[in-house]
């Protein structure tokens, strides 16, 4: 049995996520900014944690996830205006990269997506260009650290049931997944060192997940 800290805990691939894990037996805590999703966090069988990671210093959320032995980072502003864009999907993820380190929290997953990289080719002129430019730059910072990442990318989410399956590709076409397997993945990977440095794109496919992710 492990200890999982998921920063972001009431976004719907985290819930799935706590869900898998804790039903496998591992311990979830669950970092949430509102109390209010509380009880959707206590009923997916993880520990809410009250804490808003976008006003906590490196050493505060060292705090908060010290004792566990992964971080998934599955937090996002969902859209919001490009501030609170880059302070949450750029600054906050890299500060808990950061407390992951000061805590002796080796392993670290990221949420990213599909042809997350630099040179994302994201026109300035979408609404998607801030979001592409924050995960670039936490994504390229989490590469340079000397924690056991694995960042996932997945394609376009969708609320469908997971299917159990997906297509792992270096360079695929954007297409979509569901975030029940996206969490899948996410499970999949925190029990498999083999996927420590690795960047895993995907699309919903037809190799089972374990396979998919063992290959990769």
């Amino acid at each position: 049995m492990s200890r999982v800290a998921i920063i972001g805990g009431h976004g719907k691939v985290a819930l799935h996520l706590s869900r898998m894990l804790s039903g496998a037996g591992h311990q979830v805590s669950s970092i949430i900014r509102n109390p209010d999703h509380a009880a959707d966090v206590e009923s997916a069988g993880a520990q809410p944690v009250v804490a808003d990671v976008t006003q906590l210093s490196v050493g505060e959320l060292a705090d908060v996830v010290r004792g566990h032995d992964a971080v998934v980072w599955s937090a996002g502003a969902a859209g919001s205006s490009p501030e609170d864009t880059y302070a949450i999907d750029r600054d906050a993820a890299i500060r808990s990269m950061d407390a992951a380190k000061e805590a002796g929290v080796d392993r670290y997953v990221m949420v990213s997506y599909i042809g997350a990289r630099k040179d994302h080719g994201v026109s300035p002129e979408t609404g998607f260009f801030h979001y592409a430019e924050a995960k670039a730059a936490a994504d390229e910072y989490l590469r340079g650290t000397e924690l056991a990442w694995t960042i996932l990318g997945p394609g376009a989410l969708t609320t469908d049931p997971g299917t159990g399956a997906i297509e792992v590709s270096p360079e695929p076409q954007q297409d979509s997944v569901a975030r029940e397997d996206v969490a899948q993945v996410a499970a999949a990977v925190l029990s498999n060192p083999g996927t420590v440095g690795k960047f895993i794109q995907f699309n919903s496919g037809e190799t089972p997940i374990a396979e998919a992710v063992e290959v990769v």
